[in-house]
């Protein structure tokens, strides 16, 4: 019998680290997979030097898993999340202090085209034309799928005016700033993560121009520090405003996804954004048609809601790949307004979104 995934995190949580915790209360397991028998996971420590450190527990956590009833392998990969521990400086503030950081403003002189950000190999920007479509819950949901499959994720909610992920990724806690500078990013699901509403008082409404965007998109992407990722995806707010074209003139993307439900009328709004990528030279890694199919609980009858179809056709009218269907299903809206992706339990709805992370990491964008 295969091991469950409570099995293993409670072996884990046997396993002490160097200073008296433990790896799973120390916070250090990344992207746990267990797959017909085999167990796979990350060890990412906060420093090399703490890494460093790790040897002898990684040995005794592979010991540990082999010896479970139905464990056929063991991997684990031993990763530091940044470089190398630096001095504190001399006045930093206590964990319940805000950061001494100033959030918004006008952006900084940018010369030359789109610059790559330091420590991140791939950019994957998600939109949508329209609100409503389910982009912010695409998006949080494939970020913790590519980190289940292994990959170093970071997820920046650049929906300024309407953050979401906080309350997604079930994280609250406001991010230190030891230097008025550099800004920590919280973790979650695996996943290095970053929002403005991470910053503001829960209710606060967010009313800027778009100068004070476009610089507070600035110090999101810039300022904070991701560390070494795979890939960042960016949820981007709805339509084809200030910050779509911020970050594509700014910013090197790997390319972009679209969302969009099958109706004509979020179709409309679809071929907007993907005009805009198209003239701002940003590559369309592919639509995705979210809440395709509806089953119903009681009899198990599919309905398509808002309809079926339209945007793998309109994927071919294009000529752009069709990443695929994503289902209508209660269980996915309750799991984001809990603060736990479905993509990050084990329920078969957390399926498609495994299958949408596998497709970009075969096609080398994840």
């Amino acid at each position: 019998m295969e091991p469950t995934r409570d099995l293993v995190m409670a072996t884990l949580a046997q396993i002490a680290t160097p200073g008296g915790g433990t790896l799973v209360g120390d916070d250090l397991i990344r992207a746990l997979v267990i797959e017909s028998g085999s167990v796979r996971f990350v060890i990412e420590s906060p420093s090399a030097d703490h890494a460093r450190s790790l040897g002898p527990v990684q040995q005794a956590a592979e010991s540990a898993l082999r010896a479970l009833p139905g464990v056929t392998s063991v991997q684990i990969v031993l990763t530091a999340h940044g470089p190398a521990a630096k001095p504190a400086p001399a006045a930093k503030p206590t964990a319940a202090e805000p950061p001494s950081l100033k959030v918004g403003g006008h952006p900084t002189p940018h010369q030359g085209g789109p610059a790559r950000v330091s420590g991140v190999d791939r950019i994957i920007a998600v939109a949508s034309g329209k609100g409503g479509v389910g982009k912010s819950t695409v998006a949080s949901n494939l970020a913790v799928a590519l980190a289940r499959q292994g990959r170093r994720v970071g997820l920046l909610d650049a929906d300024i005016y309407g953050p979401s992920q906080p309350r997604m990724m079930g994280v609250s806690k406001r991010p230190a700033s030891p230097d008025g500078k550099t800004i920590e990013p919280l973790h979650a699901h695996g996943v290095t993560m970053m929002s403005i509403g991470l910053m503001l008082k829960e209710d606060e409404a967010v009313i800027w121009r778009g100068p004070m965007l476009m610089g507070a998109l600035q110090q999101l992407i810039n300022q904070v520090a991701w560390g070494r990722l795979d890939v960042l995806v960016i949820d981007l707010p709805p339509g084809t405003g200030d910050v779509q074209l911020t970050l594509a003139q700014r910013t090197h993307l790997t390319g972009a996804i679209v969302v969009s439900t099958p109706q004509d009328v979020a179709l409309l709004d679809a071929r907007k954004a993907l005009d805009m990528f198209d003239k701002l030279k940003v590559p369309v890694l592919g639509l995705i048609e979210n809440m395709s199919t509806y089953i119903c609980p009681n009899c198990g009858h599919e309905a398509h809601i808002f309809g079926h179809g339209g945007v793998a056709a309109e994927a071919l009218k294009l000529n752009l790949p069709f990443l695929g269907e994503l289902p209508l299903d209660l269980a996915v809206r309750v799991a984001g307004d809990a603060g736990t992706p479905i993509a990050a339990t084990d329920s078969p709805l957390a399926e498609p979104y495994i299958r949408l992370a596998r497709r970009l990491i075969d096609g080398g964008m994840g």
